[in-house]
């Protein structure tokens, strides 16, 4: 059987544009100056991004019998949809380190949720309250007035998706994750691994010198042109196609030439070393769910799990789980998310406890914005501020940072509708995240420009 020459064309192409993000990764190594950051030990940050706009009034919860009221009389029609699942009854009452931090308020997650309730117990999960994109602080009332600066392109998925990852909205082109690992490059044994993803959404993960690797489950992501070649004609093909794919017998001046051919074989390498040290290890112990955002985990935990192999000291990856984005049908969409992302959070954690990697490991959501808690019929409407997790050994967990405003309409950090107005910006979150990594205080102003905005607010404390 052979291969039809525009299929061959077409494969080619694009695997070797999807590979080429390795271009220029040495050359702006060598222009980085000596890495301030701590790079000692291994420490690892996962973001879980949640594409569509998470609910945080159905992930957070009033629990106490007047504030849940209140919720109830605001989200009738939705509670009525969403039945017992809903119910005071069911949910999962919170404690917190302070039982005065918000007076006789208390405050539940929802039974989809059971598995980081139980990490939260534990003192390995914490949530960071009412954080979302922000230029400097903003009420209600200086919202309305127009008096302070406000993130362009406020509810537009695309444009605040950017903000959370890049401070800057659509068209943003670096993301402070892979600023993080820009500034621990210098001293990481292996920079080509440094930022990992399982999406192929690259602005989180992209920095000056850092570019984002691409992985599945079970390896590196694949090199279409080289297995079509393996399949049809066997390792006689594939091989000189290998070899031409490297250069290997390139000796030209022209400078485009040469970029890919550095950028193809670059690709290749660390395919082919990411792929031989992923068979030589040892499986992952812990069951995953076959859910897209459980694999996405399993192949993160596949990735650590060869740091060793591959000189990895730090490491920034990215997963994402789509869905949120919850106008309509909320009642019988959400549950099921949010059931998916407690399996796959958990079964992650549990691997990490497994092979002493707790500490070492920090997991984190984020999403484009909240919601309204508003209802629009059988669904919500995009918000602003949200709700997030952050799990890990190192994390000052059974605890909420941050405000969770009241379930009402018409509150100080209502802009309407229940669209909460944050009271956290992304970067207060990011900050102690950056800090634990390894990052000095300079360097986590240069990966967080807006940083300086807000410090005089006091530093959230959740990462020991």
């Amino acid at each position: 059987m052979t291969l039809p020459r525009r299929a061959f064309l077409n494969n080619a192409v694009t695997s070797s544009l999807a590979m080429a993000g390795f271009g220029g990764l040495s050359g702006a190594l060598t222009s980085l100056e000596a890495s301030a950051a701590s790079t000692s030990g291994y420490r690892a940050l996962v973001c879980v991004f949640l594409f569509g706009g998470l609910d945080n009034h159905d992930t957070v919860l009033p629990y106490d019998q007047t504030s849940y009221d209140q919720f109830a009389s605001v989200r009738t029609s939705l509670l009525q949809a969403q039945g017992n699942a809903r119910a005071r009854t069911s949910l999962l009452p919170l404690t917190t380190t302070d039982p005065t931090q918000f007076g006789s308020r208390r405050f539940a997650l929802p039974p989809e949720l059971s598995g980081i309730k139980s990490l939260y117990d534990l003192g390995n999960a914490a949530i960071i309250g009412n954080v979302g994109p922000l230029l400097q602080a903003t009420n209600r009332t200086t919202f309305e007035q127009e008096s302070v600066a406000l993130p362009p392109r406020l509810f537009s998925h695309n444009d605040q998706q950017a903000t959370w990852q890049a401070s800057a909205p659509e068209g943003a082109l670096f993301g402070w994750g892979g600023r993080f690992a820009d500034a621990v490059l210098v001293g990481n044994g292996a920079p080509e691994f440094s930022t990992i993803s399982s999406v192929g959404d690259g602005l989180f993960l992209t920095g000056q010198a850092a570019q984002p690797y691409n992985v599945e489950p079970g390896g590196a992501a694949s090199f279409d042109v080289l297995e079509r070649l393996g399949e049809f004609g066997g390792s006689g093909v594939s091989m000189p196609m290998r070899s031409l794919l490297r250069g290997e017998s390139y000796a030209g001046a022209q400078l485009l030439a040469r970029d890919m051919r550095a950028a193809t074989r670059q690709a290749l390498d660390a395919n082919e070393r990411y792929n031989a040290a992923l068979a030589s290890a040892q499986p992952v112990s812990t069951s995953f769910p076959l859910s897209p955002i459980g694999q996405q985990l399993r192949a993160v935990a596949e990735a650590i799990s060869i740091r060793g192999s591959l000189q990895a000291q730090r490491q920034v990856f990215f997963v994402g789980m789509g869905g949120f984005d919850t106008h309509s049908g909320q009642a019988g969409a959400l549950p099921a998310l949010l059931s998916a992302l407690d399996g796959a959070v958990t079964a992650f954690s549990a691997e990490m406890e497994q092979h002493g990697l707790a500490q070492d490991v920090t997991l984190f959501t984020a999403s484009d914005f909240g919601r309204t808690l508003a209802v629009n019929g059988d669904g919500t409407d995009h918000g602003w501020g949200g709700h997030q997790f952050v799990v890990g050994g190192s994390v000052q967990g059974g605890a909420i940072y941050g405000d969770l405003p009241p379930a009402v309409i018409g509150h100080e950090q209502d802009s309407g509708g229940g669209r909460l107005i944050p009271t956290l910006a992304v970067e207060q979150m990011a900050a102690p995240l950056g800090r634990w990594f390894g990052l000095d205080d300079t360097e986590l102003n240069g990966a967080l420009p807006n940083l300086a905005s807000f410090a005089s607010a006091p530093a959230l404390g959740f990462m020991a």
